[in-house]
């Protein structure tokens, strides 16, 4: 009998950026082990349209993944009754929090420890109860999985758990020959959320100190609702050379990604950086921040400025939209070495692994 794997995706939504990512590439390409089964626990909305990409069942929780709340209480009381009575022989957990107690064994992916490392960048006061749902989480889980060797640190040194396993996420393989024609004024592509560590503002102010003769256009996507960067745009006269296009859709996105100049990723934290080896998969050049986790994620193949200094980023950009060089081609050989089927292979050994030890 194939091991049956109980999934929680009770937390998606469509709207949640990098976890929901990692759901939909991960299972979508789980379903090539035969030796697995999967049920999905999901929300109302997840319930009532199963999503293509999930290779088994949806089973729902009657709670709806738009509400904070709901879906977080969701995750530490009932995923684990509802899926030990789909008679799962794993449940996995795949965004950062998972039951407070352990009915069946239990993995968990962990993919960063943002509310723990920086409170202060949690909006809405959440930061506490955030810290509080992983610990518990952390405690009950069997297994930890992580992104990268930088957030294994952070869980081993905040949550005292001193096994984890890494497992990179990865990238779909582009077709060079499938590239756009790009705009007539270059464009460097900026994407994420509006949260501070995301450090868009020192973009746009980076934006204000490159010659006009050698502006680029800048395009950033993610937000929702009225963008908080309108007022610094307006403020700084950028209205001509920084577009806000709020949240795309993957389509949208990819077209993004195939006519840039540039993509340009200015933050302060991450838990790995994924958007960096899209960019590179599709011969975009990128620059960022000169942090450890990009150092891992972007190896020789992206320029670093510093993130705190909009004149490093606006000469760092100018450098690279000027005379991208072999950036093209060096990006597009080091993200081919992270593969989403490598991901989901690394976790079907990671399920397996599991089994095998409570037999």
């Amino acid at each position: 009998m194939p091991l049956r794997i109980a999934v929680d995706l009770v937390f998606f939504t469509g709207k949640k950026g990098g976890t929901e990512s990692y759901a939909r590439h991960l299972f979508a390409h789980l379903a090539d082990h035969d030796d697995l089964s999967f049920v999905g626990i999901g929300n109302r909305e997840l319930a009532a349209q199963p999503p293509s990409w999930f290779p088994g069942e949806i089973v729902s929780l009657p709670v709806s993944g738009e509400n904070r709340a709901a879906w977080a209480v969701a995750e530490m009381l009932a995923v684990g009754p509802r899926a030990r009575g789909t008679k799962a022989d794993v449940l996995h957990c795949p965004s950062n929090f998972g039951p407070a107690v352990r009915l069946l064994p239990t993995v968990v992916t962990v993919h960063d420890l943002l509310a723990h490392r920086h409170p202060e960048w949690v909006p809405g006061g959440r930061a506490r109860g955030v810290q509080t749902l992983s610990k518990a989480s952390a405690r009950a889980a069997s297994r930890i999985i992580t992104i990268s060797e930088t957030s294994a640190n952070d869980i081993r040194s905040l949550l005292g758990r001193t096994e984890v396993d890494v497992i990179p996420l990865g990238v779909l393989p582009v077709d060079p020959l499938d590239r756009h024609e790009p705009p007539a004024r270059p464009f460097v592509l900026a994407s994420g959320n509006r949260m501070p560590h995301k450090n868009f503002a020192k973009l746009v102010e980076a934006w204000a100190q490159i010659p006009l003769a050698e502006r680029p256009k800048l395009v950033i996507t993610g937000s929702h609702g009225d963008d908080p960067l309108r007022p610094l745009v307006d403020q700084l006269d950028l209205a001509n050379d920084v577009e806000l296009l709020g949240w795309v859709t993957d389509e949208e996105l990819e077209r993004l990604y195939d006519t840039a100049s540039a993509y340009a990723f200015p933050t302060l934290f991450e838990g790995f950086g994924l958007p960096v080896l899209e960019a590179m998969a599709r011969g975009c050049p990128v620059v960022g921040s000169d942090i450890p986790i990009l150092r891992e994620v972007g190896g020789d193949a992206m320029r670093y400025f510093d993130p705190h200094d909009p004149a490093s980023i606006a000469r760092t950009v100018r450098e690279v939209v000027a005379d991208p060089g072999t950036m093209a081609d060096a990006g597009r050989k080091w993200a081919s070495l992270f593969t989403w089927q490598r991901t989901a292979d690394a976790t079907a050994d990671v399920y397996r692994r599991l089994a095998d030890s409570v037999r």
